[in-house]
């Protein structure tokens, strides 16, 4: 009984009629709601003034961008104007460590000017140059933007200087068609870019008449060496006379670009018909295997994968459509992807006990359980390319970028010296070990961590990027240099600063710490060597990019990694 009055007890406040009884608790419970009421609604006034507030901001930080993209038409410093401007949206540790980053490459580029200046590559531990390119001065070349983006104004100048003086072409070398155009057409492109300088368009079109002839095949299909000096392009024997996909399908970023801006159509005419070729007989899971004839165009039975070799075709499919600005003339670009993506995804794996996603490749009917360091770019593309997908494969494509991320930061952990080795084999029950135990300082974790920052706003991705870096100067700084490892395991360093390393890893890491709009997304893409240039919006008419048949080909009319980069050692 004495449970039973008090329940009632407590639910006598509930009745009306309690409070009519009593004037006094009626008179304190209006109050209480009265201030309830004002309360709630001085917080929805609050809300309602925050996003006013937001709203002004976002007007603003618009107007801004739009100052800074009139200051670099006006041949202002983008580097120094935009970090001035956009101070609100820097956080104290970011600014920190880009300052430790670019003390780096400060460090990187003053021992290259003092031991290799002019020379293609840096050998730290001998301290002397070594011509890997024929003698393009391609660590010079390579790191153009990045000393512009850095705001590195004098070191800048000094390299615009030889590049105007001492950069000569003329050179009895058989180069390679696809390093020649993402480095040395790629830097000097984007250094135009950014700094209106003609001097840097003017040699970014000689040296891409030097490598026009590679284009005269039977079916468009370029060879993938070329002498700079007497032509006669051809094809390493080693291939056994066929041409690669990655070096034959990933010049279209760097053509359509300087065909934009010369005016001139022809460089954009051979890259697109390369794409034609190849979309003639386009598998239905839009994976090519590694060789190509270069006569027919007919693919021949080779590994396909996402790694050495394979790698920056498809990136190139997604960024020449956001080249041309999403536009219906390169429309072709971003179907072609997707249906590629379609293919990724059969080839996506897990691993055991951990569940690490990974990447296989493919020769034939059999599936090869590895997935080399180079397609640790494939998590960036593909952040990259599902915001243009609806929101339910868009979520899909990003969860996927998300898991493969975490994999390509985990080659890294996974060693002794923090560094990934060039590549990895998956068996069960094991998870993941290095095969190829070198690191040469590749960008393509760094680079995948730098777009999964920027599109997703998730800072986890910054300390990774972080730890990479100080994994880099623990392991591969010396006081004349960065050198790579010839074993991540021992840590046993190698004798050579690649020119990607200036170009790419450090450029990546700078921005993976520096506010968005510094080399925007809405205005800027990246070539696979890190080089950024400028979207155009392509507004051919979309009949002329159909043939006869009705079929979609690449637009003609102008209107307005990467191979595999193999190093051994003895």
């Amino acid at each position: 009984m004495a449970r039973s009055r008090s329940s009632s007890t407590r639910w006598r406040y509930l009745f009306p009629s309690y409070y009519l009884k009593r004037p006094m608790r009626l008179a304190l419970l209006f109050i209480a709601f009265v201030c309830v009421s004002l309360v709630v609604w001085d917080r929805q006034t609050l809300t309602r003034e925050h996003e006013m507030e937001i709203s002004k901001l976002s007007e603003e930080l618009a107007k801004l961008r739009n100052e800074l993209r009139d200051m670099k038409n006006d041949g202002g410093d983008v580097s120094e104007s935009s970090q001035e401007k956009m101070v609100a949206e820097d956080d104290p540790l970011d600014v920190q460590r880009r300052e430790k980053v670019k003390e780096a490459m400060l460090h990187a580029w003053t021992s290259y000017e003092k031991y290799a200046w002019g020379q293609d590559e840096l050998q730290p531990q001998t301290m002397n140059g070594v011509n890997s390119f024929g003698g393009l001065g391609a660590t010079i070349v390579d790191s153009l933007d990045t000393l512009f983006i850095m705001g590195l104004k004098e070191e800048f100048q000094k390299a615009r200087e030889w590049v105007a003086n001492s950069l000569d072409f003329n050179k009895d070398y058989e180069a390679s068609v696809f390093e020649t155009t993402i480095r040395v057409v790629g830097g000097l492109l984007s250094a135009y870019d950014l700094s209106e300088d003609n001097v840097f368009l003017e040699k970014a079109r000689d040296i891409a008449d030097r490598l026009l002839p590679a284009w005269d095949t039977s079916s468009g299909i370029p060879y993938n060496r070329i002498n700079l000096v007497h032509g006669n392009p051809h094809n390493p024997g080693w291939t056994g006379g066929e041409s690669i996909l990655a070096d034959s399908a990933t010049e279209q970023l760097e053509f359509i670009a300087l065909s934009q801006r010369t005016g001139d159509p022809k460089y954009q005419v051979k890259v697109e018909n390369v794409i034609t070729e190849l979309q003639k007989n386009f598998p239905d899971d839009g994976l090519l295997p590694i060789f190509i004839n270069p006569q027919t165009g007919r693919t021949s039975y080779s590994t396909i994968t996402f790694g050495a070799m394979g790698d920056s075709f498809y990136e190139y499919l997604l960024k020449a459509w956001i080249q041309g600005n999403k536009t219906e003339a390169v429309s072709h670009y971003r179907e072609m992807w997707e249906t590629s993506m379609k293919g990724l995804l059969s080839l996506t794996q897990k691993t055991t006990p951990s569940s690490f996603t990974y990447l296989s490749e493919k020769n034939g009917g059999s599936i090869s359980h590895k997935m080399d360091e180079l397609a640790c770019f494939a998590p960036g593309m593909l952040a990259l390319g599902s915001f243009g997908y609806g929101p339910g494969e868009a979520q899909k494509f990003l969860s996927l970028a998300e898991e493969l991320a975490w994999t390509c930061y985990n080659f890294y952990q996974s060693t002794p010296t923090k560094l990934a080795g060039e590549n990895y084999f998956f068996h069960a029950g094991q998870d993941m070990s290095v095969g190829t135990s070198w690191n040469i300082l590749r960008p393509e974790t760094v680079e995948s961590l730098f777009y999964m920052w920027r599109l997703t706003g998730n800072k986890t991705y910054q300390e990774w990027g972080w730890n990479i870096f100080q994994a880099f100067e623990k392991n591969s700084r010396i006081e004349s240099g960065y050198v790579g490892l010839k074993d991540v395991n021992t840590g046993v360093k190698d004798n050579m600063m690649q020119s990607f390393f200036l170009a790419e890893t450090l450029k990546y890491l700078y921005l993976l710490f520096s506010p968005d709009s510094i080399i925007s997304f809405d205005e800027w893409v990246f070539n696979t060597e890190a080089h950024p240039l400028k979207i155009v919006t392509r507004q051919d008419r979309a009949e002329e990019s159909k043939g006869f048949d009705g079929q979609r080909k690449p637009p003609f009319r102008f209107r307005s990694r990467k191979e595999g980069r193999t190093q051994k050692y003895d």
